[in-house]
């Protein structure tokens, strides 16, 4: 998220009950680092890359990934539908996510996929409608492209594992809330509910030595 709206994020979420007054004590700002530089061409890819996968893993991949094409700084989606499937299944990405990354190559070229300008003009829910039209490509993967690269503060993430964690951590609820009930209560964390999952996942964060430890 901009810099310039972390104080006013930090501040909104702590004044909303003493479980997140706590919570924002104890973290700190808000720390989200987003990448605006990026196209959502290219955000995309990544953010296939790095389903289901720790994020150290998929960095390895994504490095080979780009390694094959040493004259671009990323490969271009043209490129990526000359490659033959089977150097990116080398490159350690599963053939359900090669298809993703051609799809969404295949969807770039043809216009689906909008650049970083045109995607100014679309909100929120409109670049998810045309987004998840691409094979492999769900509502979570285009909310990762809202929150991390077009820096949209408004956010919520209600079937991410993480994000529900940490609302059960925070209110020491014995199971997690259903996406539709989360989405309920985000309401009231609104126009900051990218910062509200970022903090939601520290939360989570927090508990994991504990049940590491436990098993």
């Amino acid at each position: 998220m901009p810099k310039k709206d972390v104080p006013s994020a930090s501040a909104h979420l702590a004044a909303i009950d003493a479980d997140w007054a706590a919570l924002v004590q104890r973290i700190g700002p808000c720390g989200l680092q987003t990448m605006p530089g990026r196209e959502p061409y290219e955000a995309l890819i990544r953010a296939i890359a790095h389903q289901q996968l720790h994020g150290k893993a998929a960095e390895a991949i994504l490095g080979r990934f780009v390694a094959m094409y040493p004259d671009e700084a990323f490969p271009s989606p043209d490129s990526i539908l000359e490659t033959e499937p089977e150097l990116l299944r080398a490159c350690g990405f599963s053939f359900a996510k090669i298809a993703s990354i051609r799809g969404i190559a295949e969807g770039t070229a043809a216009g689906v996929v909008p650049t970083r300008k045109a995607s100014q003009k679309l909100d929120d829910e409109e670049l998810i409608a045309r987004l998840v039209s691409l094979r492999g490509v769900g509502r979570w993967t285009v909310e990762m492209l809202l929150i991390y690269t077009l820096e949209r503060p408004d956010i919520l993430p209600v079937d991410d594992f993480g994000v529900r964690e940490g609302w059960r951590v925070l209110k020491s609820l014995p199971q997690q809330p259903k996406p539709k009930e989360l989405a309920q209560i985000g309401l009231a964390w609104s126009p900051h509910r990218s910062a509200a999952a970022w903090y939601l996942w520290r939360a989570a964060e927090k508990v994991k030595p504990a049940i590491d430890q436990a098993d």
